[in-house]
């Protein structure tokens, strides 16, 4: 066989599933198997710890990229420039990453030779379409695998497989939830919470506090340039590190806490729990200060575009030609998007209590009640003479056909 399309590029967590679908795949399919793990951000075990596991369990690779700052640059700061909330809620916390993690797969394919990429997911989530979605628009001639879907490979056969073959993995411990995390956030899923009427427990939540019992207020000042977060409390901060610290701060207040039911894009209503503390902070400021630097049209016509953005990267179209020039349409609002927001964290909540911005659109002078108002008040009444000519005229034909409302 020609090993240079006889592999295939594995993303690997590290975990019982994927441990297992290394000889699984081999012993499935006659190919090789390399495996791929990219950090973005979600913590837990060492890297390279988890790229022995792989080779102990017969990878014949494994590659490793740390794409922690490729993830809050490159993803996660288009998303908060868009204020991306999927259905009104949700931050795209696993959508963000899929892409991300996708490009190193495609990388690693022509790295080592593959023509086929593989992933963990299953046949009833989102994850399965945005992964081999992302994989074939970056490499159309790519073939996607999914070993659980594809290959039978259940849980209880994983087990069975795992214990079978004495691989270096835990098999025994019981988890309930299933479990997504990056930078950006964490999502929950699976277990007691698939029951709508239980609430979540405490051992639900790893980034956020109770917010029942904060601690002091936390009053933060970020700054903006250009859409993005440059500095907290006047220290500079890179992308990550803004991410990473409003994640602390926030999370000590129990802020980006999120229960929801979503509609998954292959038809099914899912309950889902998120923790999101940094994105929550970052948007709300964010959204403050578009406030104030966006003309109105701009800013109105805007807020229909976010729902689209935020619905085409849930729905794994991050790299559609649609996407892209929407892209470039956020992009270019941003230019003026300049300045300090103020919030006080407390108790699950981010509030905003102060906006200065040099590219602002705000006149103190044209806003005042007060003496010192450069407002012509005498131009109103002409404006709304003009502004409401049209409802006054349906009017005036409503009541000359007999078709008035009768006030």
């Amino acid at each position: 066989m020609n090993k240079n399309t006889d592999r295939v590029v594995l993303a690997y967590s590290g975990g019982l599933d994927t441990s297992v679908a290394i000889g699984w795949i081999a012993e499935q399919t006659g190919r090789e198997v390399v495996t791929v793990s990219v950090d973005v951000g979600q913590g837990g075990e060492d890297l390279d710890v988890i790229r022995q596991r792989a080779l102990d369990c017969g990878a014949v690779e494994a590659y490793i990229a740390d794409a922690r700052d490729e993830f809050a640059t490159d993803y996660c700061m288009p998303a908060l420039k868009a204020n991306a909330l999927y259905e009104g809620a949700y931050p795209l916390v696993s959508a963000l990453s899929r892409p991300v993690i996708a490009k190193h797969l495609v990388r690693a394919a022509r790295e080592f030779g593959a023509s086929t990429v593989a992933h963990g997911c299953t046949g009833k989530g989102n994850d399965q379409v945005r992964f081999e979605v992302a994989i074939t628009s970056m490499a159309p001639d790519m073939d996607c695998l999914s070993p659980v879907r594809d290959l039978a490979l259940t849980r209880d056969v994983a087990i069975e497989y795992a214990e079978k073959h004495s691989l270096p993995i835990e098999t025994t411990k019981h988890n309930p939830f299933s479990i997504d995390q990056n930078a950006w956030g964490r999502a929950v899923e699976t277990g007691f919470l698939e029951d709508l009427w239980n609430a979540p427990t405490k051992d639900v939540y790893t980034y956020t506090d109770d917010p029942t019992y904060p601690p002091l207020p936390d009053e933060v000042i970020i700054t903006f340039k250009e859409g993005l977060p440059v500095a907290i409390d006047g220290a500079a901060v890179t992308p990550l590190q803004a991410i990473q610290e409003l994640n602390r701060r926030g999370g000590a207040q129990g802020i980006g806490r999120i229960d929801m039911v979503e509609d998954r894009l292959v038809g099914i209503k899912s309950r889902e729990i998120y923790e999101a503390p940094g994105a929550v902070i970052l948007i709300e400021a964010h959204r403050a200060l578009e406030a104030v630097t966006l003309e109105r049209l701009q800013r109105r016509y805007k807020r229909q575009i976010e729902q689209t953005w935020g619905e085409l990267v849930y729905e794994a179209q991050w790299y559609s030609p649609l996407k892209r020039s929407l892209d470039a349409f956020i992009e270019d609002t941003q230019h003026y998007v300049s300045g300090d927001i103020r919030m006080v964290l407390h108790g699950g909540r981010a509030t905003v209590n102060g906006r200065r911005s040099e590219s602002g659109l705000y006149d103190f002078n044209l806003a005042t009640y007060d003496s010192g108002d450069t407002f012509d008040q005498s131009s109103s009444r002409g404006f709304i003479e003009i502004y409401g000519m049209q409802p006054k005229l349906a009017a005036a034909r409503a009541e000359r056909l007999g078709e008035g409302e009768g006030f």
